[in-house]
């Protein structure tokens, strides 16, 4: 069966390329999808690197090594790397961008809003939205009545750091392996947070129900992540890891609250849950979330993590939202 020149994989049928030659699947078919200036770059070098030396060059260097580099030449590496699950790569390791986040690198990524902007600018503006999706989740004026009015800034900036820093729990991993690796806002999370965001919005101008607020403004985009190995399993796992701990950190620190201090150390409480909830969500094995590539890496770690999550969560629900919370944050 034939097979795609960018994903490597068996299909029944192929579609060339008539601007590289190359043969494609149909999800690869469209240059922008294989990148196909990209592979015409490759094909250059390629050729260039592949020329007969000259008769002085092989004078100057030994048969042997001549040979070696010869074969280097005919069998190059080739490199399969994923962005998150959405993008793939199939070819010369070469060929790759040292940072194919760079405007001039000639890379097109799909799905990604200002793809080759400053890291600093997507921060900030996931950040803002972020915050602001969390205000509205947790407005309630009666917070204002009785005094707590600060307790909804708070609960939107822990609602903002347990995304964050879930996030960037997946970065921090990828620079460890030398990956390239940045923040990046996705096109489809903006608008589903721009529509979360205006119909929060208006709900409370109406004082009436709304949709859920959700807030999935950008992720954090890896390159390289080959095949479901040690790197890749780690990689997907320090987000939820992250959520354990912070939020364990978050629960321990609800608890050592005085309970004079009450509903400050409540807030904390529900600071926690909101990290093992988001920890959990992750790890189910579907779609691109997290879960997927941790189960498929080691069942164990995944187990681990889920049930450490798991049980964590079901604790603080029962402590948030049952009559066992006042009497551990109050009475």
């Amino acid at each position: 069966m034939p097979i795609c020149y960018h994903c490597g994989v068996e299909v029944p049928e192929t579609f060339k390329c008539t601007k590289c030659g190359q043969n494609y699947c149909s999800l690869h078919k469209n240059p922008i999808d294989h990148e196909c200036n990209i592979v015409i770059e490759s094909q250059n070098l390629q050729h260039y690197q592949q020329s007969p030396p000259t008769y002085v060059e092989s004078a100057q260097i030994p048969f042997s090594q001549q040979e070696d580099a010869y074969q280097q030449q005919l069998t190059p590496s080739e490199v399969r790397g994923t962005t998150d699950g959405s993008y793939t790569w199939y070819r010369q390791e070469k060929s790759v961008p040292e940072n194919a986040f760079d405007p001039d690198s000639g890379i097109k990524f799909k799905g990604i809003l200002w793809a080759h902007k400053s890291e600093l600018i997507h921060f900030i503006i996931g950040s803002a939205l972020i915050f602001i999706i969390g205000l509205i989740n947790f407005y309630d004026p009666q917070l204002f009545t009785l005094g707590y009015g600060w307790a909804m800034f708070m609960l939107a900036g822990f609602y903002m750091t347990a995304f964050l820093f879930h996030e960037f729990g997946h970065r921090q991993v990828a620079v460890h392996f030398g990956l390239q690796t940045k923040f990046r806002l996705l096109t489809f999370g903006m608008v589903l947070t721009v529509f979360g965001l205006i119909s929060g919005l208006m709900g409370l101008l109406t004082n009436s129900l709304a949709f859920p607020s959700l807030a999935l403004p950008g992720a954090v985009v890896v390159l390289g992540l080959e095949k479901i190995d040690r790197k890749t399993g780690l990689c997907k796992a320090a987000g939820p890891l992250v959520n354990l701990v912070y939020g364990s950190i978050l629960l321990i620190v609800s608890l050592l609250i005085p309970k004079t201090l009450y509903p400050l150390n409540y807030f904390f409480g529900l600071a926690a849950y909101l990290n093992y909830m988001l920890g959990a969500f992750n790890m189910i094995p579907v779609g691109i979330l997290d879960g997927q590539n941790i189960w498929k890496w080691k069942k164990k770690v995944y187990l681990g993590l889920m049930g450490s999550l798991g049980v964590l969560l079901v604790i603080t629900i029962i402590i948030i939202y049952t009559p066992l919370g006042a009497a551990i944050y109050f009475s």
